[in-house]
């Protein structure tokens, strides 16, 4: 357990060493804050409800999707990828420790960095525009830290299988810029779930995206109760399962690869 908590660790040192880049990046989020939230009351044009959510819910889901950007990685991670191109894949894979487990521990390391150093700070600027939604018991918040951490491992899981794509692709960058707009498209991270066609919602929850954005973001707006937010999080456990063991299978596969072009 220990090289893994050092390899956390490397993974927040590395996020929170490119300042200028994280001031950057949340100045940019900040915009983008304001501007959906802008399209967002445009949308319910004065209306204070609709189908079922109200504007106050609607301005908190945009406010914390921008905030939960870098946490999940939304919009593209290439780590793995990269090492397989360059070859240092091979370097990794003789370490005496598990591949997937390390990337595992450095993605969250990585997370935690860009959710304390640029969640936090979106939701506390958001808090001054706009009026939040902010769970009231230490249960909901309790649960809330839960699908957020689920939500991390589901996260890193398709990212990872996506990344490995690069052992059969000379350039595997185009497939999975095509997965990432996927994820952004079917998360719930453009528009609150419930304001989608339920034909569109079906389509979403058929796949593991979702599981990043719209779960956690139910159970912290209280959208979810009672037993619906243990559905929630066992639905969130049976994701990262599956796409954890689909990961292995396909690092097996690509393991047997390297090792045959390898002699």
């Amino acid at each position: 357990m220990r090289p893994y908590l050092q390899f956390a660790w490397l993974g927040f040192r590395r996020q929170i060493t490119y300042r200028a880049a994280t001031l950057a990046g949340f100045a940019t989020n900040v915009f983008f804050m304001l501007l959906r939230a802008a399209v967002m009351q445009a949308l319910y044009a004065g209306r204070t409800e609709l189908a079922g959510v109200s504007l106050q819910q609607a301005l908190t889901f945009t406010v914390t999707t921008q905030a939960l950007i870098v946490f999940t990685s939304l919009w593209g991670w290439w780590e793995v990828m990269d090492q397989v191109n360059t070859g240092d894949v091979a370097i990794e894979m003789l370490k005496p420790v598990h591949y997937y487990g390390t990337w595992l521990a450095r993605d969250y390391g990585r997370a935690l960095a860009g959710l304390l150093l640029r969640g936090a700070p979106i939701l506390l600027v958001g808090a001054l525009f706009f009026p939040l939604t902010i769970p009231q018991s230490a249960e909901r918040w309790l649960a809330t830290i839960a699908a957020l951490l689920l939500s991390g491992w589901v996260s890193f899981s398709w990212r990872f299988l996506t990344n490995l794509a690069a052992f059969w692709m000379p350039d595997a960058r185009g497939f999975g810029r095509m997965i990432f707009a996927l994820s952004q498209a079917l998360s719930g991270f453009l528009m609150p779930m419930a304001l989608l066609p339920d034909w569109l919602q079906t389509i979403c929850y058929l796949t593991p995206f979702p599981m990043l954005i719209t779960t956690p973001l139910e159970i912290f707006l209280g959208v979810a109760q009672g037993a619906a937010v243990l559905h929630s999080l066992a639905l969130q456990i049976a994701w990262g399962v599956a796409l954890t063991i689909a990961g292995l299978l396909v690092l097996r596969a690509a393991t047997r690869k390297l090792i045959i072009y390898g002699g």
